[in-house]
């Protein structure tokens, strides 16, 4: 059978997302939906054990860490990574920002200020996707549109109304 080493379903800690609103929900939604429609994602140390996907992800955050619990179709634990979330407060905290900005331009500015806001936000959000990538070196092999989608999905986790 042929190696299948993507993401076939994605939750979200729900006791870490303590408010969001209802562009947030929308953000959530639309990654979720893109991340399970198109990913590479192949936990390194599982597939040198055998595992071959498609994978079960559980995301939240633990003491400053992002916690990724990888699990088999049938559920079963695979291994579980601990990412160090330091070098992401900023650029959490700039997404939060622009994105704030975004929504507020969408209800009254001009197309050319919403687009350079937007220009703005792909850029901070290609950064911390490219800051993922980094992270996840030796530990998942994935490719630059999967990690936009996950840095996406951790800007969720870190809501705290």
């Amino acid at each position: 059978m042929a190696h299948d080493h993507r993401i076939a379903h994605i939750s979200l800690d729900e006791e870490t997302i303590i408010w969001r609103n209802a562009d947030v929900e929308q953000e959530r939604r639309v990654a979720i939906f893109d991340l399970i429609e198109e990913n590479c994602f192949k936990p390194v140390r599982s597939a040198a054990r055998g595992a071959s996907g498609p994978y079960r992800l559980s995301l939240s955050v633990h003491e400053g860490r992002l916690v990724m619990d990888i699990r088999s179709e049938d559920d079963q634990l695979l291994e579980t990574l601990l990412i160090g979330l330091a070098r992401f407060r900023r650029p959490i905290r700039e997404y939060f920002a622009i994105c704030d900005s975004y929504y507020q331009a969408i209800r009254k500015a001009t197309p050319t200020e919403i687009e350079t806001i937007d220009m703005a936000r792909r850029g901070i959000h290609d950064h911390a996707a490219e800051l993922l990538l980094e992270r996840l070196e030796g530990k998942v092999e994935t490719d630059f549109a999967t990690a936009r989608r996950l840095f996406t999905l951790i800007c969720v986790l870190h809501i705290k109304g």
